[in-house]
């Protein structure tokens, strides 16, 4: 992989840019405490494949885009007190800021218009792009995120446990089976990981960017931004709501309740598919991505 780095939105953002020059983008985003390296290197090159440029980065304070250490590491379990008895949190930066920085990236390369792809957190970062960037994004495709609608279900005990124990510091090998123990936990328990390809993957993330203090923040992000269902009524753009029937930490009633609050948009559901990208539904997830900006393409 060649990554390259920016100065965009004030900050530095390190990205990948990848396939033909004069193809049409799609901008993929990351979700919580994600590297860019969490989108499967096959699925990037299956978009590729469909004849798509894609740019997938590093968020801000997390990888090797700018760490916000200024800021400290927030009280998780307080700002989620104050966030239910209706008080303001007061995060270090906004989800709508992380959603300029993608645009800002997007101005750097010199490309005007894109088709926005998120996931998790990517995906609430991505539908804050869609609303507040309609001139600038071709299509929405949302995955296996939510619309911070406190009445949903929420996460499985233990999907919020391992979230809520993550180690700031400690013994390396002891943060690395931390990972993989989550990874495990909130995983598709139809398409489990193979051992030895996990393995790989938590290690060369560790060793490329473990930040686990922006991790904090980032969630102080997502805490703060509250409920999008009104800002999700204003998206125009084109949507692809994906959301695996087995997802234990946002559960798929937040995948039916952002596609219900995006006019026209569809809803794609998935059996045995947890929260994460397994190998498996690659070429699934890829083609139904492609398929959907193609259609706008098409109908442009």
């Amino acid at each position: 992989m060649i990554t390259e780095q920016t100065t965009a939105n004030g900050i530095s953002i390190t990205y990948e840019d990848k396939g033909p020059k004069d193809a049409p983008v799609i901008l993929l985003v990351m979700g919580l405490g994600g590297q860019l390296t969490l989108w499967p290197d096959e699925f990037v090159d299956a978009l590729n494949a469909h004849g798509f440029r894609t740019i997938r980065y590093d968020n801000r304070d997390v990888g090797l885009s700018t760490r916000f250490e200024a800021a400290g590491v927030p009280n998780l379990k307080w700002m989620f007190v104050k966030a239910a008895i209706g008080l303001p949190v007061r995060p270090a930066y906004t989800l709508a800021d992380m959603a300029a920085d993608g645009m800002a990236l997007l101005d750097h390369l010199g490309i005007a218009r894109a088709h926005i792809v998120g996931a998790s957190m990517g995906g609430m970062i991505s539908q804050h792009i869609a609303a507040r960037y309609p001139g600038r994004t071709l299509s929405l495709t949302s995955v296996m995120s939510t619309t911070g609608n406190r009445r949903l279900p929420r996460a499985r005990k233990e999907a919020m446990q391992a979230l809520a124990n993550r180690p700031m510091s400690g013994d390396p090998e002891a943060m690395i089976a931390y990972s993989i123990r989550t990874a495990r936990v909130i995983g598709s328990p139809g398409y489990p990981a193979a051992e030895e390809r996990l393995q790989r993957r938590v290690r060369a993330d560790f060793e490329r960017g473990w930040y686990p203090q922006g991790v904090a923040r980032q969630m102080a992000a997502i805490v703060a931004d509250g409920d999008r269902r009104e800002l999700l009524k204003s998206i125009k753009a084109p949507t692809l709501v994906i959301h695996g029937e087995d997802d234990p930490l946002v559960p798929m009633a937040g995948g039916k309740d952002t596609a219900a609050s995006i006019a026209g948009a569809r809803l794609m559901t998935i059996p045995g598919m947890g929260h994460d990208l397994p190998l498996a539904l690659v070429d699934t997830l890829a083609d139904a991505v492609a398929e959907h900006a193609k259609g706008v393409a098409v109908a442009a």
